[in-house]
């Protein structure tokens, strides 16, 4: 590795990954071991599964040539989210944050030699996310990244943000079942609305398709609160993405037949008027070196979302 030297800093440095004690990987079996531990590392008790992932990577000296991750029958889930609902859920989700915080890796960097990921490619076919199957096919091109060696005498890598004269290339596809994404949406909502007091005690969605960049979303929900206040609640909108990337939400209607529950939707109507008056530009939140060239949007059995790099 060659000395540490300074790069141009952008506004936030990207966090440290470690990857086992110095030197660095020489070889593609020992990178892809190292990559298999920081996994099971960072995901702690959340993932099963990670010793069967597939994980296969070529390194061309400093440079990683390929690196092929299958993680198809990996299942993750949220801390606490077996047997925890409510505030007690809630405080062991931030009891894990704290611990990731006391693990993440911030020595001295006493070596630091630039280096590119020509191409990575994961799949999960499928992967189970918070009891959601997820399928994932994704590709990126011209990843770059520093090794670095800590004075602890461990080795890692760090994330160099992409640029205009460095830009990444690449496409994805996740496509989730649409039943199982609404038994998931009703399962976070009832959670949330419980520590409300509130009873969720029905829900439907419907996402149906208005092309290949729009959507329109239907929600009717049934709660009760207490043992007299039952109602329903629905919510329509629209969601769609035009030619230059831009995100836009429009026709958002609350209701509810029941007057008590209309008059307080009629409460929250002006801010979330106001919250979904306001565009967003997909392709202007990304780095100068990563330019979204198209995304779409399929709904059917599955809901279906691809985008392509540029």
């Amino acid at each position: 590795m060659t000395d540490a030297a300074p790069r141009p800093a952008p506004d936030r440095a990207p966090d440290l990954i470690p990857l086992g004690p110095a030197p660095r990987p020489a070889d593609g079996a020992d990178l892809a071991a190292r990559i298999r531990t920081a996994l099971a590392d960072e995901l702690g008790g959340q993932a099963t599964g990670l010793d069967q992932a597939s994980i296969a990577v070529v390194l061309d000296g400093a440079d990683v040539a390929s690196a092929d991750i299958d993680l198809s029958g990996v299942v993750v889930s949220l801390d606490g989210a077996a047997g925890q609902t409510g505030p007690a859920g809630a405080a062991g989700h931030g009891a894990h944050g704290e611990a990731d915080a006391a693990k993440r890796w911030h020595p001295e960097i006493v070596r630091r030699e630039p280096a590119t990921l020509r191409r990575i490619r994961v799949d999960a076919h499928r992967l189970v996310a918070v009891d959601l199957p997820v399928d994932v096919t994704a590709e990126l091109e011209g990843l770059r990244f520093d090794w670095v060696e800590g004075s602890d005498g461990r080795v890692g890598v760090q994330p160099v943000e992409p640029t205009g004269a460095h830009p990444v290339s690449g496409h994805a596809r996740i496509a989730v079942d649409k039943a199982g994404l609404v038994a998931t949406a009703r399962g976070l909502l009832t959670v949330v609305l419980l520590q409300q007091g509130i009873t969720l005690t029905g829900l439907d969605v419907d996402l149906v398709s208005q092309g290949p960049r729009a959507a329109t979303l239907r929600v009717d929900a049934a709660i009760k609160k207490g043992m007299f206040l039952s109602a329903r609640v629905q919510a329509t909108a629209s969601v769609s993405i035009d030619t230059h990337m831009v995100l836009a939400v429009r026709d958002v209607q609350l209701a509810s037949g029941n007057p008590l529950v209309a008059a307080l939707l009629g409460t929250v109507k002006g801010r979330v008027e106001a919250a979904t008056s306001r565009d967003i530009d997909l392709a202007e939140k990304l780095p100068d070196g990563v330019r979204l060239a198209d995304v779409r949007l399929d709904v059917g059995q599955e809901l279906v979302v691809t985008a392509r790099l540029a």
